[in-house]
């Protein structure tokens, strides 16, 4: 799943270039927001009423055809394009409306944008994981002329929302309308999920997969579990709480139908046999799949020892059929953990079923997430949650409350990326490596804008480019 993730957080590098406010409409609070994906128009609208919480309902519409347009255009428009390429064509289809890289030469040939119009066809590469060398906080990308830009580095919901810190106004705007603003975590678009709603489906094959787990009935409710092959009691009586907790919030009656999904099948078969009790359990049995489908999921799974403890035993197709079957989740998503609660596996699961919900009853303005957090680690408050890209990572600093219960926390489908919010601080570590890039933090998450203002007049755009085509000046 991570190069799905670094593919989807590396298309919003090209939103935040294109996007402009176009509408802003006080009296009922729409914003109007257009975005551009390799020739792909999404219009998201969104509206906060304000009650006792924020409520945020988004829609969108996409305007069509995209590549399909891109495909017909005249040589002097095409040439001018910005474009992308996609990973993992054995288990996710997807949409006619965007590009491979393979499809790009062709037309950069056929149209000759470099003999005619003097545009190679290269790649512009920052690297977000490299602090001395990235662009994200300091360079206008709207002035960049790169038909492609790869955003290096992004595996989470973090590297992207950066550009809300960007020095530029244009940059920084962009970014504001795409991800909300940092302090206001309960009205913020589901970015992601309208993105991958948009642009990604299960192949044929793990559709298959999905429906014979789901033998034709969605869940209601979802619990994913990362237990890095633990099972530890406290995390799953915790669990137990939280499901509970999330029939009471979405007022679900009757028995409730509850999808397990976790990277230790030995825990999946613990919580069923305690959820049972009250609730109808699923789950994607691979191996009983494999035996009586007569379907193969072929892809390249050469099994990773090194990464068997972080994901699993299971075959990595397995991951994508408890993706797309998770995303199926009509109410919520429960997520907990046997140390680090909300990876970025969970985060996409809540967001994609949550726009999956879009025009359906339930809504998906309307969907839950929760955070399911066992009293072992709230001893030293949320100060094991250091994962970079996980949810409460910007919640373990020293505003964190120490020795809590069981905790079952609703949580924001965008992940924060910044200490903008209450009770946000961040840990010794992200302060040491925000100054990498130029950002002073103070001890409760404060940005200190007069030294990155200083810090980036004192740098250069670093400039990392590949040739996709040979340069027509150097051919023979």
């Amino acid at each position: 799943m991570y190069g799905l993730l670094v593919y989807c957080f590396t298309l919003l590098v090209y939103v935040v270039q294109t996007s402009r406010v176009v509408e802003v409409d006080s009296a009922e609070n729409i914003v109007r927001i257009n975005a551009c994906i390799f020739g792909l128009v999404l219009q998201f609208h969104f509206r906060a009423a304000l009650s006792r919480y924020m409520e945020l309902n988004v829609t969108y519409s996409i305007n069509l055809p995209g590549a399909e347009r891109v495909r017909t255009l005249p040589a002097h428009e095409f040439c001018n394009k910005a474009l992308g390429l996609y990973p993992f064509g054995e288990y996710i289809s997807y949409t006619n409306h965007s590009f491979t890289i393979h499809e790009i030469k062709h037309l950069w040939r056929k149209h000759r944008c470099a003999r005619t119009y003097g545009r190679d066809l290269n790649i512009r590469v920052d690297v977000f994981e490299n602090p001395p060398e990235t662009n994200v906080l300091c360079s206008d990308w709207n002035s960049w002329k790169d038909p492609i830009i790869w955003f290096d580095g992004t595996t989470d919901a973090v590297g992207i929302q950066f550009f809300l810190k960007n020095v530029h106004p244009r940059m920084k705007a962009a970014a504001s309308a795409l991800f909300g603003l940092p302090d206001s975590l309960d009205a913020r678009p589901n970015t992601f999920g309208e993105l991958m709603r948009t642009i990604i489906s299960p192949s044929s094959t793990v559709q298959a997969a999905v429906n014979w787990a789901l033998k034709g009935v969605n869940p209601d409710i979802v619990l994913h579990m990362r237990m890095m092959a633990n099972r530890p009691v406290r995390a799953r009586k915790a669990a137990v709480l939280c499901i509970k907790r999330a029939l009471q919030i979405c007022c679900i009656k009757g028995t409730p139908r509850v999808a397990l999904v976790s990277d230790t099948p030995a825990f999946v078969k613990e919580m069923k046999s305690e959820i049972s009790e009250f609730a109808e359990v699923i789950y994607f049995d691979y191996k009983l799949f494999t035996k009586t489908s007569g379907l193969e999921i072929a892809g390249n799974d050469k099994p990773l020892d090194f990464r068997s403890r972080d994901w699993g035993s299971a075959p990595r197709w397995v991951a994508f059929v408890d993706f797309f079957l998770a995303a199926q989740a009509r109410y919520a998503v429960v997520t907990g953990a046997h140390r680090r609660v909300g990876t970025t596996y969970a985060q996409l699961i809540a967001a994609l079923a949550a726009a999956n919900r879009h025009g359906q009853d339930p809504s998906g303005a309307n969907f839950t997430f929760l955070s399911s957090i066992h009293s072992n680690l709230l001893v030293e408050g949320l100060s094991t949650q250091v994962g970079w890209g996980h949810i409460w990572n910007r919640y373990a600093g020293p505003l964190s409350c120490r020795r809590q219960p069981h905790q079952c926390s609703l949580t924001p489908i965008l992940p924060p990326a910044w200490w903008d919010g209450k009770w946000q601080s961040p840990i010794p570590r992200d302060v040491r490596r925000l100054l990498e890039y130029g950002v002073r933090l103070s001890n409760t998450g404060e940005v200190d804008g007069r030294h990155l203002i200083s810090h980036c007049r004192s740098r250069k755009d670093h400039v990392k480019r590949y040739h996709v085509l040979p340069p027509y000046k150097t051919r023979s």
